[in-house]
């Protein structure tokens, strides 16, 4: 799954046009490289945003193409 919609779909960023830019912008790593929209993701991959000073790692636990707001936090174990 392209990181752009792995980001929406888990709810990590809300809007799919917001985690592009942030992308763009190099804030968004996929196993320590810094990682473009197009990246394809996959389970037990290494996310790691970076919004200001604030750092925040997520480890991939599972991938699907829809989920219900409820089942989003299944997707991503914070590290």
């Amino acid at each position: 799954m392209r990181l752009d919609k792995y980001l929406k779909v888990s709810r990590i960023i809300k809007r799919r046009t917001v985690a592009k830019e942030a992308c763009e912008k190099g804030m968004v790593e996929v196993n320590n490289k810094v990682a473009k929209s197009s990246t394809e993701v996959k389970a037990g991959d290494i996310l790691k945003l970076t919004f200001g000073e604030k750092v925040v790692q997520y480890r991939i636990t599972n991938i699907k193409e829809h989920v219900l707001k409820d089942e989003a936090k299944e997707l991503y174990e914070i590290i």
